[in-house]
């Protein structure tokens, strides 16, 4: 878009908008943009849940998101002109409102910020001028929010199958809780809205008085802003275009595989592509257009550590634990026991997780204190919110003076919120222990009662370096409680039930903060952003346990183990080692330990290396993506790895192609596969097997088999 306006006050985007009314926020909310998210957060549901099933990698689709709410309205608003009745024109304030909706919607099945790659790529395609230092988007901020997965991580973890994998249930129902529907709905009834009002009286603060960058949010925001002028909105129609396209081809590509995909190991998906040894030990390439998505988006940084991380585990250490077995573990147990091979696998990568997450709680907790220190950030934090408008602040440009003046124009009460949430945890520390038998009222009141500050913190590391670290606060909390409550008294079970409840308000407040930059940046009123984002949630709450309880059958059946939900597995080892109920298998705890200190050492060297300013600091491994692909097979690393080399040809040639298009393309390869998801679910759920079944076999097995064939031919 260019930039108009006064040049003393810089680059414009304001005025290019200065003829159009800005709408009461009664008509940024209407019932077409209402049906909109409805039909796309059902969607976008479906493919978030097969991927915290299948991977618990979550990339953000918020791309997808904004191109398809702008391709649906802009279509209504087009078809009702051609029948002669001419609505209301589509603002871009009703196209926020639709990316907020449905992103709250989508957004509970990992429970958690996806990274901000996607939408740090949207930025680069509006191509607005802006002053939004994108670096501070760095590989470890979005590595913290990667690996999440509300529903396939602490919910997932409570049921019985995931107790029988890990083998860490027993037969009294205070280790394992299956999750009902019922059950479910009202869960998230109760915990999903608290975090919304926790962060409200602090949007003034963040917003204006200390004008917090939120990248994420502003590149959502410039992404609007440029649908909604003539060349943005060309632009716009490219990209729903190829997110169609791809979304087809992968669709139909994910409908041929099945057909030949008949019995264990057979199809397209299980090719040898580096021979059988390497086959047997994971490494392969299935083209999966969804991991091949996540991999376009993902930083280079994070596929290339996956791959490395594959290499030590699955390529070396756990074929020398294997060859221990009946020596470090029972060769008796079942490799899914956490006391068997297990055992090292989630604890390893429990420990580079936890090492991980703990380095950098401290390290983003010193430079908070740093900057309390020398700007004063606290005492600015504690004044009256009713005194932004008269606080002093620098001259300010045409664009933040329009933005303000439309941001402070509808008040929502600070009385309203905390009143709100006093209301909202009382109702929960009242009604969660009879739901969960496991956990008590003061456990429920001591969540609610913390939970403030971390999210406060979480907002606060989003909006200066889209530092989201839910997921650690998520492990600590487990910890915590698993041991404040205890094995016998149900520690495993409601120590996932406490995550569940901070992790919605943490991530939940750090959504919405940055919900609030975009309606900022785009003259949205914030009391459309709040009841956008209460719509969105409630259908959430309705929508995913709905999704939810699909795929966990098919989790339960499980016969090709196609959905491994291998955050499940971490997120209960985690509690079962709180809550004291789990002896390790030999050497375990000196391996994970030593992994622990090395993800220290991994992360101090990267701090060291980013403060000064080493070559080599872009070529240090992320420590969690290292960790997570101890637990999924290396053919996940090697597709994500190809999605990565896919991106880095396409930049040499066309880098700016490259930024607007390749993440529209990633979204789309993630969306057709995952809208397969479901109809896959379905069929293996009535037990409808594919008619075909190919497999590739070597020249020894092929001998053995034509041989008894031939025996066979000779008995008839």
């Amino acid at each position: 878009m260019e930039s108009v306006g006064d040049p003393r006050d810089g680059p414009s985007t304001e005025r290019a908008f200065e003829g159009q009314p800005v709408p009461p926020w009664t008509e940024q909310v209407t019932l077409r943009a209402v049906v909109a998210s409805v039909a796309l957060g059902v969607a976008l549901s479906s493919v978030m849940m097969n991927l915290v099933f299948t991977s618990g990698i979550i990339p953000s689709l918020n791309i997808s998101a904004g191109l398809l709410g702008f391709f649906l309205l802009k279509a209504w608003t087009r078809l009702l002109d051609q029948l002669g009745s001419p609505g209301r024109p589509f603002t871009r304030q009703e196209n926020a409102v639709v990316q907020t909706c449905v992103v709250a919607c989508a957004s509970m099945t990992y429970s958690g910020t996806p990274p901000r790659a996607t939408r740090r790529r949207a930025l680069a395609s509006s191509c607005i001028a802006s002053s939004i230092d994108l670096a501070v988007v760095t590989p470890t901020s979005l590595a913290a929010g990667l690996f999440l997965g509300g529903f396939g991580s602490y919910l997932l973890a409570m049921d019985r199958k995931t107790a029988e994998k890990t083998s860490t249930g027993d037969d009294s129902s205070a280790s394992v809780s299956e999750p009902e529907f019922g059950r479910m709905m009202a869960f998230f009834f109760l915990v999903s809205f608290v975090g919304l009002l926790a962060i409200v009286p602090m949007r003034k603060t963040m917003i204006i008085r200390h004008r917090l960058t939120f990248p994420s949010g502003s590149a959502t925001a410039h992404l609007i802003n440029s649908f909604h002028t003539p060349h943005g909105a060309r632009q716009a129609k490219r990209q729903v275009s190829l997110v169609l396209r791809s979304s087809l081809a992968s669709l139909f590509w994910s409908i041929f595989q099945w057909f030949y995909t008949g019995g264990p190991n057979c199809g397209f998906t299980s090719f040898p592509t580096f021979g059988l040894s390497a086959f047997n030990r994971g490494f392969y390439i299935s083209l999966n257009g969804t991991y091949v998505g996540i991999g376009m988006i993902s930083p280079h940084l994070i596929n290339v550590s996956m791959l490395f991380g594959s290499i030590i585990s699955w390529g070396i250490m756990w074929p020398y634990i294997r060859s221990k077995r009946g020596i470090w573990y029972d060769a008796d147990l079942q490799e899914t026991n956490l006391k068997s091979f297990s055992g090292y696998k989630v604890f390893c990568a429990i420990a580079m997780i936890l090492g991980d997450g703990i380095f950098q709680l401290v390290a983003i907790s010193l430079r908070t204190i740093h900057t309390v220190r020398h700007h004063q950030v606290a005492a600015e934090t504690l004044r009256s919110f009713s005194d932004v408008d008269a606080m002093p602040r620098p001259v300010m440009s045409f664009d933040d003076r329009r933005r303000t003046q439309v941001f402070l124009r509808e008040h929502i009460p600070s009385t309203f919120a905390i009143s709100g949430y006093v209301v909202l945890a009382t109702v929960s520390t009242v009604v969660i222990p009879l739901m969960y038998g496991q956990v008590r009222y003061y456990h429920v009141a001591a969540a609610y009662a913390f939970a403030p500050v971390l999210a406060f913190c979480n907002a606060y590391g989003t909006g200066v370096a889209e530092t989201n670290f839910s997921a650690q606060y998520n492990k600590l909390v487990i910890l915590m409680f698993a041991s404040w409550i205890g094995i016998k008294n149900g520690g495993i079970v409601g120590s996932l039930v406490i995550c569940g409840i901070v992790s919605s308000t943490a991530s939940t407040a750090s959504d919405f903060m940055s919900d609030f930059k975009t309606s900022y940046l785009t003259l949205t009123s914030p009391r459309a952003t709040l009841v956008s984002q209460v719509i969105g949630t409630a259908m959430g709450c309705v929508v995913n346990p709905a999704v939810f309880t699909v795929f966990h059958h098919f989790y339960e059946m499980n016969p090709n183990k196609t959905y491994q939900a291998p955050l499940a597995k971490i997120y209960r080892g985690i509690a079962v080692l709180g809550a004291g109920g789990l002896e390790l298998p030999k050497y375990c705890l000196a391996i994970s330990a030593t992994f622990f200190v090395l993800a220290l050492a991994v992360c101090a060297m990267r701090e060291v290396a980013a403060h000064g300013k080493w070559r080599a600091e872009p070529y240090i491994p992320s420590v969690t993506g290292m960790a997570v692909s101890f637990l999924l097979v290396p053919a996940v690393s090697i597709d994500m790895c190809i999605g990565s080399l896919i991106v880095f040809l396409w930049n040499r040639n066309d880098k700016l192609g490259s930024q607007v298009f390749g993440p529209v393309l990633a979204s789309g390869l993630i969306c057709g596969d995952g809208l397969f998801s479901i109809p896959y679910a379905l069929l293996a759920r009535y037990d409808v097997t594919p008619p075909i079944c190919i497999r590739f076999l070597g020249r020894v097995q092929n001998d053995k088999l034509d041989a008894f064939l031939a025996s066979k031919a000779k008995a008839g």
